[in-house]
Formats: structure tokens, sequence, C-alpha cells
């Protein structure tokens, strides 16, 4: 088989007959000679409006004497295709007197307790909120009436924060060890769609990834794991700075040597237990900002240009702006097609979020707009960070009183309140009521806002329209403290495995997720499994 790359195809003749024409324009064969193709990457090449191409990567198979020929004139960006296989590491030899315990079902939990259970370590994943179904009918719930669930809500259940937002699977991150490769394949394999395995920015959506959640967990349990619900993490039980077991719910002990720590970046009463407990934690650096939502077809537009947005996905956006003072601004969590939701999960505090479903059928796209801090603006004590947060977002529950603060970008900017919507039409999960953010904002963000949004409309046209719709807070980008951990991804009490987003350690689903299978292949590395691997 040969691998092909630059293979460019104009957006509006992508069909079959044009790939394996340009294929074979490629290979200097005819079409007949191809066997068989199947695409490796596809990106976009939109630098030039009037001509925008699709850039695929593909494997080619050909009779073997035309790949040999091929292969040997050593031409670029053809070669021979290599297997990119995930390899699971070699099990270690020292018993477990009992299964391995994941705390949370996020990406980074699931994923552990997935290569754990496939492996025969047969793993209790608890979890402080409710299964994926049961939990986005407490969602709705919330967003319709306001009652909110603290330990089932957006941040809080099965799948995690990520599983209400657009459920993008982007990552900058790279390696050998195929750790991404397996976490896509294992998404496809539990019902996300195909394309993932090779589109330039991936996503499932929120409704999609619900199920592939649900599927997961059952895999799990076929293979011998355990989830309990509404079972949360109260107590360590450490002896000799060695972990022998948990509390949960505030009265049942649970035995243990092995502990997957991944309770996601919301979990600040976790995080107050283990400061108390004596882990080693530090306060980390995130942002806090707005979402802000523009109608799609004006993004569209000026991404892709009259000619081609008919032809093309809905447009994302990726930006980026230093201050005159240093601070970075940035987009982060881009949802084209999407609701702006209140996320909040705590009582009195209010914090938005972005959620698109598969197909991205809203008439709005919605970014959060956020702007750095670091322990120079709410100290250096671990938990500041948290303390930081949780400051404005009860000042945006107070603002708003309980519903989403909304304002439109030409009042954010005069320091008034809205009085009415203009051509964006709002796209909202949960109540909102027009304030005036500014009231509950820190000088320093609002200055920054107003800075960057005049020099992003430079790269996006339209992107400071007046009407341009403004919500906060959204102050939950990452996690606020770092769980340490060493090479073998221990924290100083020995059978503790900090992991994922809320450990400081990821930033989104995919590389969650792939953080939860680099600590279950140390677990691995390390036991012996309870029960031989399923053949």
């Amino acid at each position: 088989m040969i691998r092909i790359r630059q293979v460019k195809i104009e957006v509006r003749k992508d069909k079959e007959e044009e790939r394996k024409r340009k294929i074979a324009q490629k290979l200097g064969v005819s079409v007949q000679d191809i066997l068989t193709y199947e695409i490796r990457k596809q990106s976009l090449d939109a630098r030039k409006k009037d001509q925008i191409f699709y850039v695929y990567e593909f494997d080619v198979s050909l009779s073997s004497s035309l790949e040999k020929r091929i292969l040997k004139k050593g031409e670029k960006d053809i070669f021979a295709s290599f297997e990119e296989c995930y390899q699971v590491p070699k099990y270690g030899s020292q018993g477990l007197k009992n299964r391995p315990v994941v705390v949370g079902s996020g990406p980074a939990g699931l994923f552990a307790a997935y290569l754990l259970a496939e492996n025969g370590y047969e793993p209790l994943v608890i979890e402080r909120g409710d299964p994926v179904e049961k939990r986005k009918k407490v969602v709705e719930k919330f967003w319709e009436t306001g009652e909110l669930d603290p330990e089932s809500n957006v941040q809080f259940g099965e799948g995690g924060a990520g599983t209400f937002s657009d459920g993008k699977l982007n990552t900058l991150t790279k390696g050998e060890t195929f750790r991404g490769k397996k976490v896509f394949e294992t998404f496809v394999k539990y019902g996300a769609p195909k394309e993932i395995l090779y589109v330039q920015k991936p996503h499932i959506g929120t409704d999609l990834l619900s199920e592939v959640v649900k599927h997961m967990r059952n895999a799990i349990l076929s293979y011998g794991g355990e989830f309990r619900y509404r079972t949360c993490l109260t107590d360590f039980v450490l002896e000799d700075h060695k972990l022998k077991g948990i509390e949960v719910n505030h009265q049942e002990f649970i035995p243990c040597e092995t502990l997957v720590l991944a309770i996601g970046h919301s979990a600040r009463d976790t995080f107050s237990l283990l400061y108390d407990k004596g882990f080693s934690m530090q306060a980390k650096p995130f942002a806090v900002g707005v979402r802000v939502q523009h109608p799609q077809k004006e993004i569209d537009l000026a991404q892709y240009g009259e000619k081609y947005y008919p032809y093309l996905s809905k447009a994302s956006y990726k930006l980026t702006y230093q201050t005159k003072k240093k601070r970075g601004v940035y987009s982060f969590c881009m949802c084209p097609g999407g609701y702006v939701v209140n996320a909040s999960s705590e009582e009195g505090h209010l914090v938005v979020n972005g959620m698109s479903n598969h197909a991205r059928e809203s008439e709005n796209a919605n970014s959060a707009i956020v702007v750095t801090v670091g322990p120079e603006d709410f100290g250096s004590s671990p938990l500041d960070g948290v303390k930081y947060q949780r400051n404005l977002e009860s000042m945006a529950y107070r603002i708003g009183n309980g519903r989403i603060p909304v304002q439109l970008w030409k009042d954010f900017k005069e320091n008034k309140v809205s009085t009415a919507f203009g051509s964006v039409h709002p796209c909202f999960k949960g109540d909102y009521v027009f304030t005036n953010l500014k009231e509950s904002f820190p000088k320093f963000l609002s200055e920054s806002l107003e800075e960057a949004i005049p020099a992003f409309a430079k790269k996006i046209k339209g992107f400071d329209m007046e009407d341009m719709l403004v919500a906060g807070i959204e102050s939950r980008t990452s996690s606020p403290v770092r769980l340490n951990r060493d090479e073998d991804c221990v924290s100083n009490f020995e059978g503790v495995y900090p992991c994922g987003e809320g450990a400081g350690y990821a930033g989104g689903i995919t590389t969650a997720a792939m953080d939860g299978i680099k600590v279950a292949e140390k677990i691995i590395g390390v036991y012996a499994p309870l029960q031989k691997k399923s053949s």
C-alpha cells in the first residue's frame, strides 16, 4: 500500500470520481489501476477565498508490481504506507489485593477505566453525578426551571463537562504512542462518525457524544468493570504515605491500593479535601472572560467567502492577541451552530459554556473570548485560583439574579444595560437577562476585551459588530490547580494517580482521554490483571 500526501481537490468537485482522478494523476497511473483507497487526513486550504481546496492524504492500494515501481522513484509525498498501531504495555507482575478505583467518568476517567477493563483489571468507577441518560434530563430541567442539582449538572455526571460542549476532538499533542489514535478509534467503535479519524477539526456533538459515553460504559461493564453513581469521594485512608482505601458519601469505606483521580476541573470540594490531606498541589494559570455570539452565516462568509460557503460545513475560528499590558486574549471552545449554556454547578454561582449538537443546527456561532490570569492576580496558595473563580461566578449570579447576564457589545463598551436585541438572535440554554456585565468584571478584563475584539475584527470581518451578544462569565476554561505527580504519574501518596484536566494535565476531551490512557498504562505496567485478557 502507498501513502500519498498533498492531493488538492477544489471543494465543489469533491466527489468519488474526482478523488480517484487526482490520486491517479499524482501517482502517474490510470484510474483503473486503483484497487482501493482510504482517507488518512483531510484539511482545508481557505487562504484564497476565490479558490478553496481540500488537501488530502490517502492510503492507496495498487498491484504489488506497480507499487514497487512507483516507490522506487522516491518522489516527494509518495511513500510506503506504515502501520499506526496502539500497543498496550507489557503487564506488570505485582498482584492487586483490590481492583483499581477510578474517581470520575469524564474523558480521562472513562478511558482509564476502559483500558483497564479491556485488559482484565475490572475497575470500579465512582461518579458523583448521574448516568448520562438521566443526567441529560436533569440538565434540561435545570435549563427550563433554574433548579440546580449540585451533584449532577453540566459539570458533574457521566461523560464529564465535555458532554455538554461541541464535542471537539482537536489536539496539538503529538507522539509515537498513538494514544490519540486509540481514542479516536474507540469513539468510532462506540458510535462516533468515522470522519473524525481523518478530518482536520473533528467533532462529535453533544447529542452523539452522550450515546458514545453510554456504549463505552456498557463495554466496561461487559469486561467486568462496575459503575456506581451518586457516589462522591469524601475522604482518603492513608498510612505511611500509601493509599489503603477511600471513603465515599461520608459513610462507606472502599479498600483499594490503586486510585485514578480523574475528578474534573470543577470538583472544588475535592480540591479542598486533597489540600487538607496533604497532597502536593499548586495554583495554575487559567483564563476568564465572556461568551460571544455572531450569526453563523456571517462567520461562514468571513472565513470562506460568498463563492464557497454553501459547500462547506459551518466555519470555526481560532484567535489570539496580546494586549499592550501583555495580557493574552484568545478564543476558546468555539462552537459553530451552537448554544450558550448555563453551566453552573454551585448554588449562588453562575458560569457559562458553549455547546453544539452534531448537526450544528442553530443560527449562531459562539465562542469564549478569555483573558489569561495567573497567581499574580489571585495569589499563590494552591486554592487561590478556585476562590478567584468562585468570586467572579458569585458576582455573575448576583447581577443576573441567577440568569445568564447578557449585553450587546456596543452597550458593553458604553457601560450600560442593553434594552433590546439587534440582528443577532439569542441562542441560549437556560434563562437570560440584560445586565451590565462590567459591574461584575475586574477592570483589566473589560479593558483587555475592548482592546482585543477590534483586533480580532481585522482577521474576521465583522467580528466587532455592534449588536454582537456578550454573556458571562466564562471562568472554567481549565483547572485552577495542578496535582503534582512523578514520571510514573503517581502523587506524593503511593497508589494515587492524578489524571486529566482536573489534575492539570489536559485541555479538552482528546488530551484528557489520552492522559487517562497514559495513567492506565502506568498501572498496567506495574500490576498484573485480575483476570486474563478476553480474546
